[in-house]
């Protein structure tokens, strides 16, 4: 199986048996966190899923404030649907690292290939990581402190995979 697509469960079983070896103290320590956290990771990834347009209309205002010359605020209804479109599959992106509890597959599905993506289309880079960072302060302002430390490092994650 591709590890990465592999949950943190696949991948410590497969390591163990690989080595032909039962799982270690540790190793299940790993596996009864990462349940014990599901819960909470879950009610985020809903809570997001279920504010997303919110979450998308707040942070494209507040990132043509912060830059009000890019091509998705160009007056070309293509560029600003494109934009949105992108955004949603943003915060989808991270409801799904979320669940996994992992960022393989922002690696996988977001983060390969999409700097060159953009900067093919003309699309400046440090305005993409502007909108990133406009959709995160978004999402957060619904959370609570907790849940905002849940989320922030997959925010943090696209953001420093799509920096110039």
């Amino acid at each position: 199986m591709d590890e990465s697509v592999m949950s943190i469960i696949t991948r410590t079983i497969a390591v163990a048996d690989l080595e032909a070896r039962y799982l270690t103290i540790a190793e299940l320590q790993t596996i009864r966190d990462f349940f014990a956290a599901g819960q909470q990771r879950l009610r985020i990834a809903n809570i997001l899923a279920a504010n997303s347009q919110t979450i998308i209309n707040t942070g494209t205002l507040r990132f043509w404030e912060r830059c009000p010359i890019t091509p998705s605020n160009s007056g070309n209804p293509i560029y600003r649907a494109s934009c949105i479109r992108d955004q949603g599959w943003y915060i989808r992106l991270v409801t799904y690292a979320l669940i996994e509890g992992d960022t393989k597959v922002i690696d996988t599905v977001g983060i390969r290939g999409a700097k060159e993506m953009y900067i093919s289309l003309g699309i400046p880079l440090r305005n993409l990581v502007e909108c990133m960072h406009c959709l995160k302060e978004a999402a957060i302002s619904l959370l609570s402190l907790d849940d905002a430390m849940v989320v922030t490092p997959y925010f943090d994650y696209i953001i420093a995979g799509l920096t110039p």
